[in-house]
Order: C-alpha cells, then sequence, then structure tokens
C-alpha cells in the first residue's frame, strides 16, 4: 500500500500491558472508532501487547506497526527510546525487553519498601502480589493502590506527593543499549517526545540539540516532532532537527488510556500525508514491516 494511504496515524500508545487502562482488544476498538489509518502500540519495556492487537486484528481494521518504549537513562539524563518495525522474535530485542522488565520490577518493589519506612503505609501481602502481578508495574499501577487502600486522594496525589518524594537509587537501561537491540532486531530507533525529560525538565535550543547529538552518535534514526503535549516552537524546532540531521519523523499522542488526560489520536499532526518528509520517509521505510 502507497504510504499516501495512511493519513490519519498515531504511533504512540500504551496498553495493560505497561501501564495504559486499555486492553489490547480495547485499544483496536477505539483506534477504529477513532478512524485512524495506522497505529502502533509502544508499552513501556515490553512487546506481548503487539502479538495481541495482532491476534485480534481482522480484515478492513487500521493498519498496525510493532512498536515498544524503552526507558534508559545515561550520564547524559533520561531518554525515552521508541522501537518500530522489529523483528518480535530476535534476541536482540527480546533481551533488551527482559532487561527493562527486570529493572522495572526491582524499582517498584524498593518504591514499597520506601514508602513504607518514610510514610509507614503498610501495603497488604496479598495486594503487593497482586501488584507484581502485573506485567510490566508503573508509578500508575502503585497510585491507583494507594488510593484504593485510603493512603491518598487521587492516583496523581500519590505520584505528586508520595512516589515522585520518595527519592531511590535505581537502575536503567542505557540509551546505547536499546538502540543497538532496536537495530541489531532490523527496527528503527525513534527519540520519544525529545523536548521532555525526567519530571518537569524541559530542554531546547542547544540543550536538545546536545542530547540530540549524544544519541546520534549510538545510532538514533529519529525524532518524535508530532507530539500530543507540543507546542507549535517545540514542534519546529524538532522538525528543524530532523533537516539538519537527516532523521525520520513520527507522530504519538502517548495514549494511556484513563491514566493521562490525553485522547487517542490526538498527535498534532492533521494529516501524515502533508507532514514533513521525515514523515513520509519513516513510512516508506517501514512498509515492508505494517500490517
Amino acid at each position: 500500500m502507497s504510504t499516501s494511504a495512511y493519513q490519519h496515524i498515531d504511533l504512540h500508545m500504551h496498553t495493560t500491558v505497561s501501564d495504559g487502562t486499555d486492553t489490547p482488544s480495547e485499544i483496536l476498538s477505539r483506534v477504529r472508532d477513532a478512524g485512524l489509518d495506522l497505529f502502533a502500540v509502544t508499552d513501556h519495556d515490553a512487546i506481548r501487547g503487539c502479538s495481541a492487537v495482532i491476534s485480534a486484528r481482522r480484515e478492513g481494521d487500521p493498519h498496525f506497526l510493532c512498536g515498544a518504549e524503552f526507558s534508559t537513562r545515561d550520564e547524559g539524563g533520561k531518554y525515552h527510546i521508541l522501537g518500530y518495525g522489529y523483528d518480535p522474535a530476535s534476541a536482540a530485542i527480546l533481551g533488551v525487553v527482559q532487561m527493562g522488565h527486570e529493572l522495572r520490577m526491582n524499582k517498584i518493589r524498593r518504591r514499597i519498601e520506601l514508602l513504607a519506612e518514610t510514610y509507614g503505609f503498610q501495603f497488604p501481602p496479598e495486594e503487593i502480589r497482586a501488584l507484581l502481578a502485573n506485567e510490566n508495574p508503573g508509578k500508575p499501577h502503585l497510585g491507583n493502590l494507594m488510593t484504593r487502600l485510603g493512603f491518598t486522594k487521587s492516583k496523581e496525589d500519590a505520584i505528586l506527593n508520595y512516589i515522585n518524594k520518595v527519592k531511590l537509587r535505581t537502575e536503567y537501561i542505557r540509551p546505547e543499549t536499546a538502540i543497538r537491540g532496536i537495530l541489531f532486531a532490523g527496527g528503527i530507533p525513534v527519540l520519544a517526545h525529545p523536548t521532555y525529560g525526567s519530571g518537569e525538565e524541559l530542554y531546547m535550543g542547544e540543550e536538545m540539540e546536545e542530547r540530540l547529538r549524544h544519541l546520534l552518535e549510538m545510532g538514533i534514526r529519529g525524532v518524535e516532532a508530532y507530539y500530543s503535549g507540543f507546542t507549535m516552537p517545540m514542534q519546529k524546532e524538532l522538525l528543524g532537527y530532523a533537516d539538519k540531521y537527516d532523521l525520520y519523523v513520527t507522530a504519538g499522542s502517548d495514549y494511556h488510556g484513563k491514566n493521562k488526560l490525553v485522547v487517542l489520536g490526538d498527535t498534532n499532526l492533521e494529516n501524515a500525508a502533508d507532514a514533513h518528509p521525515g514523515v513520509r520517509r519513516f513510512l516508506m521505510a517501514v512498509s515492508d514491516r505494517i500490517i
């Protein structure tokens, strides 16, 4: 199919396999209702949601591209690395997924311990077991549990006033590890929402370009320049870097269901056919991996 057929796209969304509230089947239903032509599921440190979407698709459904999002950090800060069009059976991508999963599980266990030590929150053992039974539990899962147990007023209260204030030393996948794993699996690594760092951090100008050059040395191939939370100056700057460094460009909402106030399909991109050339080049590069 010609890439011009993919007018309405959203290449960044999460399911219950990570920290979204919609199952893969529910995501597919919402994508149908939104009238998207092409979408990608990009669960955190996980790819099982992609297999579930593929199994649930039926004739006439929107086209689909396998994705993933890896949380990484090094001496330069935190980076979220998206991977698209990889071979899901590749040992390279499966190795990064397993590493990310193990680090995520260690982090959630340590957060529970520190919340008990710092604030006296006592989590019933059966609730901890249920939380850890999730494939990739994160802050939203823990925040929802704290609210249900009456520790906090809301998930947002739990995250802002308790979880984020518990400082823990934790390990992350390094960005070069995620990028290399995606590349070795035949995929394309893309920097997610590049302007946003950790927490309230914003990167623009020389600082943004320095971070991008840092990742270019590792093999990053694209930037998510069309994004639900971006202002026009943010978007314009990133599209300029795409021109300067000959990068692919992607568009994503970062939809998480009820865990974020983001509308599926809201990417700040009206029509991919009229978008920056980097979008069309990206779609061409992954065309044989779109189903």
